[in-house]
């Protein structure tokens, strides 16, 4: 048993070192990235990444408020969990029958981006909690999302804000507009799904939704 400890206690010690050396340097790539890679690659091994860093201030403030608008409203205000978002995926997955909501904050996704595998699991579910509450602890709001915004999935193989904008609208992350934030925001959920269904109608109703929501919005 105190090997055990032992162990877990060095695994978490890792996750913090990297968290603390992320503060203020950029991660170069995610668990998640290094995971759709390697898929891609079984493939056709010369595929790679669409992914180019770029600042949190060089980043359209309509994404960002397109963001927070459709996933994660009290970022702002939680410690990393949304209590009341969570009583209400459990809610709706119970009355579905089926897991069709998940109730994580921007934390917890970068959580599961940076360090975890896609599976589902209580034991992986715990992990992400304390790996949230470690960025939580460790970065300011404005950095948490600066990291999101640049290593979230977008596409097959597009990862980040600068790679989606160009990949979708030939424009950088700076130039985009309420409309076109609107709908890579309204992506997020299943984002190669949305790559090859871009004429969805709920995409495009979503889109709508999220506009309408961005005004109040509230980002770091």
């Amino acid at each position: 048993m105190l090997a055990l400890a032992g162990t877990v206690a060095l695994v978490q010690l890792w996750f913090l070192g990297h968290i603390v050396y992320w503060k203020h340097a950029n991660p170069r790539s995610t668990s998640f990235m290094e995971a759709r890679l390697e898929a891609l690659q079984k493939k056709d091994r010369r595929a790679g990444l669409a992914h180019q860093w770029t600042g949190y201030s060089r980043i359209s403030i309509h994404l960002k408020r397109a963001i927070i608008a459709a996933e994660d409203a009290k970022f702002i205000d939680h410690e990393g969990f949304d209590w009341e978002g969570i009583q209400r995926a459990i809610d709706k997955n119970q009355k579905r029958g089926k897991v069709v909501a998940g109730g994580s904050t921007i934390t917890q996704q970068l959580a599961k981006n940076l360090f975890l595998s896609g599976e589902r699991s209580l034991v992986r579910k715990g992990q992400e909690a304390i790996i949230a509450a470690m960025l939580e602890a460790v970065m300011d709001k404005r950095r948490i999302f600066e990291i999101y915004l640049n290593v979230v999935e977008w596409g097959e193989n597009v990862f980040g804000a600068e790679a989606a904008a160009r990949h979708y609208y030939g424009i950088s992350a700076g130039q985009l507009g309420p409309e076109q934030a609107a709908r890579l925001a309204a992506m997020l959920p299943r984002p190669r799904y949305y790559e090859r269904n871009r004429h969805s109608q709920y995409l495009a109703r979503y889109s709508g939704t999220i506009l309408a929501r961005m005004a109040q919005a509230q980002v770091p």
